[in-house]
């Protein structure tokens, strides 16, 4: 059953008369909180919320779809370079992160549990829009995203088997493939047809693509809005985990990188690999969590998904910033550059031929 938390505060007076005062239809209280099932209302507006931004979701992947050159896929596909560097930081890097994040800390076991479930998540479609804007690889990013989320069937259950020992039995973790499905035939539909209209209309492709790119970055905040709207769970949370949602992504975002350039690949695809890693899916975090734990547990760390979604996209959009910055700054200065050379070319020429210089060069 799903339930949402609502803390409840009383003054002495209130606790006086009453410590054991709660909603009728509560179904856990000990007097300053209570667990109530959702109602009706909150179900309803959860499922058209969901499906709105669903189809909002598969139509911006549609538009990300027209920026992918099939041949480059492919290529990718065929020789998978980039997508094996994207493999090991996704289930090598980011599992072993919320491991020692967890240790380090010295969280509640459960708490640890949901951290690491965090870890083994694949990577989110928000990766993909943002990888466009910081000029990324698109193929390298529909790619790594589509076989994350298909390899996440085996590759999840493999890691939480292998760091939950120590915290729990991970038969108790429900892993929700048909969520996972789900994910997979909504990436790649939407970008196959992508694909196919940038290989038939290239200029209408263009069009598309700027409008969802556009799309694609409200969206992601959206998301975010919604997704606090809907979590009801009370966010007075460890302050640990506070601090590993704000560590957590920054890692994934460096260390993701720094392994793309330690394994040779190009700036920009560094950057597509670094996006991929630190952005994960906290949907299907969050579904996890809510499938596996009961309304007591989930008071511990429910809202941790939505921590970790709200760091990733600040620190996503920070070094999208960054680097428009230094584009912008790169532009500039190339340009300066080349016009200095110019005037020089010009001055020696006319030195060489002996004619004048015009004042349009001087």
């Amino acid at each position: 059953m799903q339930a949402y938390l609502l803390s409840q505060q009383f003054n002495g007076s209130s606790l006086a008369e009453n410590s054991t005062t709660c909603p009728e239809n509560a179904t856990i209280c000990d007097g300053t909180s209570c667990v109530l099932p959702e109602d009706n209302f909150n179900e309803t507006l959860s499922v058209v919320l969901s499906t709105v931004l669903t189809i909002m979701l598969a139509l911006v992947m549609f538009s990300m779809g027209c920026n992918v050159d099939l041949k480059n896929f492919l290529g990718h596909i065929k020789r998978p370079w980039g997508i094996c560097v994207g493999f090991l930081c996704q289930f090598g890097i980011m599992p072993l992160t919320a491991f020692l994040l967890s240790l380090a800390f010295n969280i509640l076991p459960i708490q640890a549990v949901v951290v690491l479930i965090m870890g083994c998540c694949p990577g989110g479609t928000a990766s993909n829009v943002i990888a466009y804007w910081v000029d990324g690889d698109m193929d390298l990013s529909i790619s790594m995203t589509t076989c994350s989320t298909l390899l996440a069937m085996g590759m999840m259950p493999l890691c939480l088997f292998i760091y939950t020992k120590m915290w729990t039995d991970s038969d108790a973790i429900v892993l929700p493939y048909d969520s996972i499905g789900i994910s997979l035939v909504a990436l790649v539909i939407p970008v196959s047809i992508g694909m196919f209209v940038n290989h038939k209309w290239p200029s209408k492709a263009k069009i598309i693509l700027k409008v969802g790119s556009i799309v694609g970055a409200i969206l992601i905040v959206l998301i975010a809005v919604v997704g606090g709207i809907l979590y009801k769970g009370s966010w007075i949370i460890s302050p640990k985990l506070w601090i590993i949602g704000t560590i957590f992504p920054a890692a994934g975002y460096s260390l993701g990188f720094l392994l793309a350039r330690i394994a040779g690949l190009s700036w920009h695809r560094c950057r597509t690999v670094s996006l991929e890693t630190g952005m994960q899916n906290t949907q299907l975090c969050s579904t996890i969590v809510q499938l596996s734990f009961s309304p007591e547990q989930l008071e511990l760390m429910f809202t941790f998904p939505l921590i970790y979604s709200i760091f990733q996209l600040l620190f996503a959009l920070l070094i999208l910033g960054g680097y428009r910055l230094y584009r912008r700054h790169r532009v500039k200065t190339k340009t300066d550059v080349e016009k200095t050379e110019q005037k020089e070319d010009s001055t020696s020429n006319a030195k060489i031929n002996g004619g004048f210089v015009s004042n349009e060069t001087k």
